[in-house]
């Protein structure tokens, strides 16, 4: 088994054939009806992933996410939204998701999108070089980001983002490019993702950001 994904969807059907799919690929699967038995299930069990659907009764997911956040706990989320619009997406990564599908979905992408993230949130060789870039020091192999020495949270994402852009500093990107090496994959989301998640870096990083915006071309390490 490679560990419990907790699964928080109130359409029977959906639980069904997601716990399905991923027990098919070795995961042990918890499921929740509601947004309130999510949260407290997160909480006790400390699943490796949490595929949380955003329309849940009690609490919405984007708020249960939030909540997950806030209180420092940095478990990779995908997202499952009948909503096809930007908006609730943004949102939803605003709020600290690693990623999400949009109903209909196919079970199998689904669960290669949780394999994506917990590539991406897995442990990296403690070998690996630091990498520096003005006030900024990421450490890949403790998978910690600091800031003129102040530690800074960043999801398993926002972290891989930000050690890809370092990684190649002055290197432009396309959006498209960010995509395929980061979330593994080169369509389906839409740039505007890659956008959001440069956002939450700025914001986190402060000031002194190491990412510039290359205009109608995509992103830099860099000064700005």
């Amino acid at each position: 088994m490679t560990g419990l994904v907790l699964v928080v969807e109130d359409d029977p059907a959906i639980a069904d054939l997601v716990g399905r799919y991923l027990r098919r690929d070795g995961f042990g699967v918890h499921v929740e009806r509601d947004g309130p038995g999510g949260l407290a299930a997160a909480g006790r069990l400390g699943p490796v992933a949490v595929v949380l659907d955003v329309g849940l009764p009690g609490l919405d997911g984007v708020e249960v996410c939030r909540r997950l956040r806030a209180a420092g706990d940095h478990v990779p989320v995908l997202f499952v939204t009948a909503r096809d619009d930007e908006v609730d997406r943004v949102l939803g990564l605003e709020m600290g998701a690693d990623d999400y599908v949009t109903k209909p979905f196919s079970p199998r992408e689904l669960v290669a999108r949780v394999r994506a993230v917990l590539r991406r949130s897995g442990p990296r060789p403690a070998a690996d070089a630091e990498l520096a870039l003005g006030p900024v020091v990421l450490r890949p192999g403790s998978r910690r980001v600091s800031v003129d020495g102040r530690a800074v949270a960043l999801t398993a994402t926002e972290f891989d983002l930000l050690a890809h852009l370092l990684a190649a500093p002055d290197r432009v990107f396309t959006r498209e490019q960010l995509l395929g090496a980061v979330w593994g994959y080169a369509t389906g989301a839409g740039t505007r993702t890659v956008d959001v998640h440069v956002a939450q870096l700025r914001a986190k990083l402060g000031p002194g950001a190491p990412i510039r915006t290359v205009r109608g071309v995509g992103y830099a390490a860099g000064t700005p």
